[in-house]
This record gives C-alpha cells, structure tokens and sequence, in this order.
C-alpha cells in the first residue's frame, strides 16, 4: 500500500507523458500512447522487396534487405522522437522504438535470419559527448524481439567527420569515405549482419559502413533505420 502511493506522489512530481501529445501514459504504454503509436507514419518496406530504401543502394554496395520503420518529414509530430533520442538525452526512446520496429520485422523472413545487428558507429569523442551511441540504443531494442546478439566493438569509425547537415548528396559522399574500419573481419566472415541507423538520408553513411563491412569474407548485410528522409 505504501509503495502504491509512493508511485502515485511520484507520478504527481513527475508524469509520465506522450512524447508527441503530451498526454498521461498508462502504465502499460511506454514513451508513446496507444492513440500516437496507433498513427506512427510507418512504411511497411519490410515487406517490399525492391523498396525505394533499397534502391538507394543501387549500383553502389551489395545489400540482402534494406527498410525503414517510419517515414520522416522536418516540422512532424515524429521528429520529436528522433530529437529526444539524439539530443534529449531520452536513450530509452531508441529501445523502445527498436522494440516496436522488431515486431514488424518478425513478419520478414528475410529479417529473421540476421545472424548480428550492427550499429553504425559515432566517434568515441561524439559518444563521450552524448553519453551514448543511439544506434545501439535502436539495435538494443531490435535484439530483445529478435533475439540475436550486438557487436559494438568490431566496426569503429576512423575520424570524426563534420557533420552532414546542409551537404548536398555529393558532399556527404565525400564526407564520409573511408572513415569507419573492421578490427577483426574473421568475426564477421559467412554472416548475415544488419547494420543500423536513426535517419537514412541519402545512405552515405551507412554505405560507408558497408564498404568496411565488406573486408569480411562471404558476409551479407541488411540495412535498418528508424526513419526515412521524405
């Protein structure tokens, strides 16, 4: 009993609230109510081969699969999720996120035979600024539906380079060549990794990745991201 109330005093001080509509969430929803996640803009690519996430990747890298959960506009409702994970300090949103992406995911045979997920990697000056790397929150929450481990400590990002904002398509090329690397690429040799992201905006980054993903021998690699630039 008065733990009961513990929580409802703390509730008082501190509710619990949607991210998007500010609404009290009950106990059973987490980050988003029924009502918001009910109108999450999803794209459903996962079921789409072919999809115009994979065609992205055309003529550049080898991928299996591509998708991405949400699509993404500047000025929605949904960008608050993507501005609570990545300068909000709310890591949690990323698992939870993940959690609901996974379990579309399950209807994907393709999906389901990920043998590793991989978070694109932020520099360690980058991490130890924010605290942690919301790739890894994102693939934390894939990995508790999925069930199947995450490897943080093989692909590293080389430099830190500046940031993409404002860059056209062809400079963010150039910003991201050659800066991630693989310490161990026997580890990944014959796997079928999916490597991670928030945003996919014109796919440099993560086919950057993937160039290095590639040093392993007879690997296969799908994409994920949380979110789609429209």
């Amino acid at each position: 009993m008065k733990r009961r109330f513990f929580h409802h005093f703390i509730d008082l001080l501190y509710p619990n609230l949607c991210l998007i509509c500010n609404e009290s969430l009950m106990s059973t929803e987490n980050q988003l109510c029924l009502s918001c996640f009910s109108k999450m803009p999803k794209t459903n690519y996962h079921l789409l081969q072919d999809n115009p996430v994979e065609k992205r990747f055309w003529g550049k890298v080898p991928v299996e699969r591509a998708t991405s959960f949400l699509f993404f506009q500047k000025g929605s409702d949904f960008q608050k999720l993507i501005h609570e994970l990545k300068y909000r300090g709310n890591k949690e949103v990323g698992v939870t996120m993940g959690k609901f992406a996974a379990a579309d995911l399950l209807d994907s045979d393709d999906f389901k035979s990920i043998d590793l997920i991989v978070p694109v990697p932020l520099h360690e000056k980058k991490e130890a600024k924010r605290g942690y790397n919301q790739s890894e929150m994102i693939c934390n929450g894939i990995a508790e539906i999925l069930g199947m481990p995450v490897v943080t400590d093989n692909l590293y990002r080389t430099a830190e380079n500046t940031t993409q904002t404002r860059k056209s398509v062809f400079e963010r090329y150039e910003n991201t060549q050659g800066i991630f690397g693989l310490k161990n690429p026997a580890e990944f040799e014959g796997k079928h990794i999916l490597i991670v992201d928030d945003v996919l905006t014109t796919g440099s980054t993560v086919e950057a990745c993937i160039q290095a993903l590639l040093q392993a021998k007879n690997t296969r690699i799908s994409v994920f991201t949380l979110a789609i630039a429209t």
